[in-house]
């Protein structure tokens, strides 16, 4: 073991370090008065910054956690070292040589934190230099078929892992470390049942993942080999200084610029890294062989500065079932950034890397300046599984896309993307939006860990804890409507006619609980004249809309006579329907304003269902 470090070193390393630089690597820090600076605490989750740093006194406080402490304490709680492994690297860093109590430096400390750098460090060495072996041609192919150079590869620190069992592990073990520290770094496997080690990469291109801090703590390898039989992507296990949860590829390169503009961009692996800051897209970052993640974001947004609202981060995804799924978790996490999140998916499905191949740097570029909102995206995700030509369609694409207008948190932006939903849809305005504040009743709702709350991106499930009742309906004139023409084809469907009837059960209906009683009523209709008719409606709906239906069911109709109720029953029916085509005609009408007047054929197609339309109307009015 060494001996102490002196404490006049280490009082000196102090004074030549300035803690806001040590801070920033991890940190976006920005000036809160004369003589501090703050930022988003990196040790707990926060929204607006509450961590202060003094570079003058050498301290950081958080007014939030409470967690302080000097330059030394700050490394040992981010980066998990021992107070000596944090003087050591800030020597290191000052360009200072330490002395310790017995005379001697600093000898090797087996499997601590610092010897697995250093052989990641002493690996990562070693691949480079083997990129330019005889053996690496493969390696060197496959980087300049996919545009990268030898410049290109050395900005990011590419290097080839030969073809071969302890290649690697020789030359380490020649450098001092031992098979144990090789095995904790994941740079050698053992085989089962065997003492035996050998290299964990081998015949392949290896790009080194770094810390914020630019340490190298792990690997990612790509398959080049017809006989290597392992995945295409090989990266190094869970070690002590290599956690893929909170790793971002690039973030080490990208941190300045991504603190200055604050905008980042993910990306889906190394190559599209290095396309993008090639491109000049200098704030790429990618993850390392796991989905983007809660923990990715924390450190996000601690580069970003993520605490006004105006930073950028933009994803791109593949549009195949692989990319569409990274989409929606990463959606599921939108909610935790303060910055606005924005998609780009390249034209014909390219992804960054093959973009710059095939189209040039100028194209990457546009990628990411035609980048969409995370909102627009999903909608419109949302809306491409559904048939929006058909009223039933429309119906429940807009029950499926209300709740992620609804999640929105900014109430400005929330009212807007509701016109936009509506305009999609070709839907009436009025009922996107009660659509959209059911949904944030029902995400309000959910919040509170209740067994009924909707599912997000899905379609609105209303099923209340306990018998729904009629006195708990909204008093608005199309709530009353949808009630009262329910009320006439529950008790009366026969006096209505089954041609009425059909119509009736396709309408729009604003009010989500009402609709699940019109769905059950439509699900039944072949029974409309049986004697069980009323039962067979019940059995239909959840159980929480018993009560409903039966109430509706019980409710007195208007009328006093049986003839004014027969003409009640059609009429409360035959207006339902109406206010339909109404909605239908507006939608159109919509279409056609925004319809290109050269494609005469969508022309003629819109014009020919206006007339139809109005036909259908004017047929209700006489019948």
């Amino acid at each position: 073991m060494a001996g102490l470090i002196r404490q006049s070193d280490i009082e000196e390393v102090k004074a030549r370090t300035n803690i806001a630089d040590v801070v920033g690597d991890y940190v976006t820090l920005k000036s809160a008065g004369v003589g501090s600076m703050k930022g988003l605490c990196p040790f707990h989750d926060e929204r607006s910054p509450s961590f202060h740093v003094r570079p003058q006194v050498g301290f950081y406080h958080c007014f939030g956690c409470g967690e302080s402490g000097d330059v030394y304490s700050f490394l040992q709680k981010m980066d998990h070292v021992s107070f000596s492994e944090a003087v050591e690297r800030l020597a290191g860093r000052v360009g200072l040589d330490l002395h310790y109590e017995d005379g001697s430096g600093a000898t090797p400390d087996h499997g601590n934190r610092a010897r697995l750098l250093a052989a990641n460090q002493a690996a990562s060495d070693f691949f480079i230099e083997q990129l330019g072996s005889a053996g690496a041609e493969v390696g060197r192919a496959f980087l300049g078929q996919r545009g990268f150079d030898a410049t290109a590869a050395e900005r990011f620190g590419v290097g080839f892992a030969p073809k071969s069992w302890d290649e690697l592990t020789n030359h380490l073990r020649g450098r001092g470390f031992s098979t144990e520290e090789l095995i904790l770094a994941g740079l050698v496997s053992s085989r089962e049942g065997s003492s035996g080690i050998y290299d964990r990469f081998r015949g392949r291109l290896v790009w080194p993942i770094r810390d914020i801090t630019g340490q190298t703590i792990g690997f990612g390898a790509r398959k080049l080999l017809d006989d290597d039989k392992g995945p295409k992507y090989l990266n190094t296990p869970e070690s002590p200084v290599y956690h893929k949860a909170q790793v971002l590829y690039g973030l080490d390169l990208a941190k300045r610029d991504i603190s200055r503009s604050h905008q980042v961009v993910v990306v889906e692996g190394y190559t599209d890294v290095m396309a993008c800051h090639l491109a000049g897209i200098t704030t790429a970052v990618a993850t390392c062989g796991t989905s983007f993640g809660v923990d990715h974001i924390k450190v996000l947004r601690r580069v970003l500065g993520d605490d006004s609202g105006v930073g950028e981060v933009v994803f791109t995804f593949d549009p195949d079932a692989a990319g569409q799924k990274a989409a929606m978790r990463a959606f599921s996490e939108e909610q935790r950034f303060s910055a606005q999140t924005y998609v780009a998916v390249g034209p014909e499905g390219l992804d960054p890397c093959d973009l710059r191949l095939q189209r040039g740097d100028d194209a990457v570029r546009r990628l990411v300046d035609s980048k969409k909102p995370m909102f627009e995206f999903m909608i419109r995700q949302i809306l491409s599984q559904y048939n929006l030509d058909t009223v039933e369609g429309r119906t429940a694409a807009l029950r499926a896309a209300a709740p992620v207008v609804g999640e929105i948190r900014d109430p400005v932006l929330r009212p807007g993307y509701t016109r936009e939903l509506a305009r999609m849809l070709g839907v009436d305005m009025g009922d996107v939006a009660k659509a959209v504040t059911n949904a944030q009743s029902g995400a309000r709702a959910s919040s509170s860990g209740g067994p009924n709350a909707p599912r997000h991106g899905g379609a609105i499930e209303v099923l209340p804890e306990r018998p729904f009742s009629l006195v708990e309906l909204p008093t608005d004139p199309v709530t009353r409507l949808e009630r009262d023409g329910l009320m006439a084809m529950l008790q009366r469907p026969t006096l209505i006619g089954r041609d009425i009837l059909d119509s009736a059960v396709q309408t729009s209906f604003s009010n989500t609980s009402l609709a699940v009683v019109r769905d059950a009523i439509a699900a039944s209709l072949p029974h409309f004249e049986a004697s069980d008719w009323l039962e067979r409606v019940v059995a239909e709906v959840p159980d929480g809309f018993k009560n409903l239906v039966q109430e509706l069911a019980m409710a007195n109709l208007p009328e006093r006579t049986e003839k004014d109720v027969t003409r009640y029953v059609r009429d409360i029916t035959i207006v339902l329907i109406d206010k339909d085509l109404l909605r239908l005609k507006a939608e159109l009408l919509g279409r056609l304003q925004r319809a290109d007047a050269s494609d005469t054929e969508i022309y003629r197609t819109l014009q020919r269902e206006l007339v139809r339309v109005e036909a259908e109307r004017r047929a209700l009015r006489d019948d």
